[in-house]
C-alpha cells in the first residue's frame, strides 16, 4: 500500500516537474520567434541555444561531479538523443521563421499521440484505452483553436511535422536513458554533441547581435533549454511516458500569456474555448493515473 501511493506521489511530482519543462521550452521558442524575425539564420539560433546550454549546464554540474558528468551508462542512446533533439530543434526553429507560433504549436500538440504509440513497442508500456481516447479528446481542443479548415496547407508545415517526430523520440529516448544517468550526463550530452556538430557550420555564418534584447534573447534560450531538458529528465524517471505527454497541452496557457505580453496578441474566443477543453482533458487523464493506481491495490 505504501508503494503504491509513493508511486502516485512520484507521478505527480513527475507532472508539475514536465509542466514546468514546458514553460521552459515555451521560453525557448519565443525567443527563436523573436531573433528569427530579427534576422539571424535559424541555424545559428540553434546553435546558440546549444551553446548557452552547454555552457550553463558545465557551470551548474562540472563543480560537483567533476568528470563524472561525462560518464554515461548508455552512451549510444544519449548520442542518437541528442542528434534527434537537434533535428527537431532546427526545423522547428525553421518553421518558426516562417509559420505563426500557433501553427508551430499546434503542429507539436499531436506528440501525445506519437509518443503514446511509441511507448509500447520501444518501452513496453501498456496504455489503457481510456488514456488514449483523452489524448484525441485534447487534441480535438487544439483544432478548435487553430481552425485548420480556414487555415490552407503550408510547405514550412513540414518542417514542424520533422521537428514532432523528433521531439516524441526524444521523449521515448529521454524515458530509456533516465533509468541509467543521472541528469548532468544526459543534460552534457544532449548540449554538447549538438553544439560539437554545429560549431563549424555556425562559425561559417555567424552573425553578431546588435542590441541588448537579442543578447537577452540568446541568454534566455540557453538558460530555459538547461532548466527544460533538467526538469524532463527527471519527470521521465518519476512517471510514465504515456502519463507525461499530455502535459505538453499546458504550454498553449504559456504561449498564450507570453504572445499577449511580448508580441500583443489577445486569445480569440475559440482560442479560450479549445483551452477549456485541453484543461479538462487533463483534470481527466490525471483522474484516471489515480484510479489505475489506486486498482493496483
Amino acid at each position: 500500500m505504501g508503494n503504491k501511493i509513493l508511486y502516485q506521489e512520484k507521478s505527480m511530482s513527475g507532472i508539475i516537474l514536465m509542466c514546468a519543462a514546458v514553460f521552459c521550452f515555451t521560453l525557448i521558442d519565443s525567443s527563436a520567434k523573436w531573433l528569427a524575425g530579427a534576422g539571424f539564420l535559424s541555424l545559428q539560433v540553434t546553435f546558440v541555444r546549444y551553446l548557452g546550454h552547454f555552457c550553463s549546464s558545465i557551470i551548474i554540474f562540472w563543480p560537483q561531479e567533476k568528470n563524472k558528468i561525462f560518464n554515461s551508462k548508455r552512451p549510444h542512446v544519449q548520442i542518437v538523443r541528442a542528434v534527434i533533439l537537434m533535428v527537431g530543434t532546427f526545423f522547428n526553429f525553421l518553421a518558426l521563421k516562417y509559420l505563426s507560433l500557433n501553427i508551430t504549436v499546434a503542429i507539436f500538440f499531436a506528440a501525445p499521440l506519437v509518443v503514446s504509440i511509441l511507448s509500447i513497442p520501444i518501452l513496453g508500456e501498456k496504455v489503457p484505452l481510456k488514456n488514449f481516447l483523452a489524448v484525441l479528446v485534447g487534441f480535438l481542443g487544439v483544432l478548435v483553436i487553430i481552425q485548420p479548415g480556414r487555415v490552407g496547407f503550408q510547405f514550412e508545415m513540414l518542417y514542424s511535422l520533422i521537428a514532432l517526430f523528433s521531439a516524441s523520440l526524444y521523449f521515448i529516448l529521454t524515458r530509456i536513458v533516465a533509468k541509467v544517468d543521472v541528469n548532468s550526463v544526459s543534460q552534457i550530452y544532449s548540449s554538447g554533441i549538438p553544439t560539437l556538430i554545429l560549431l563549424p557550420f555556425a562559425l561559417y555564418y555567424w552573425a553578431w547581435p546588435t542590441n541588448y534584447f537579442e543578447i537577452l534573447a540568446m541568454a534566455v534560450m540557453g538558460l530555459a533549454a538547461t532548466s527544460g531538458h533538467s526538469f524532463t529528465t527527471v519527470a521521465h524517471s518519476w512517471a510514465k511516458a504515456s502519463t507525461l505527454a499530455p502535459v505538453i497541452y499546458v504550454q498553449l496557457i504559456f504561449m498564450t500569456a507570453i504572445s499577449w505580453l511580448v508580441f500583443d496578441h489577445l486569445p480569440k474566443s475559440n482560442t479560450i474555448l479549445g483551452t477549456i477543453v485541453i484543461i479538462l482533458t487533463g483534470l481527466y487523464l490525471l483522474r484516471l493515473e489515480k484510479k489505475s493506481t489506486i486498482d493496483l491495490n
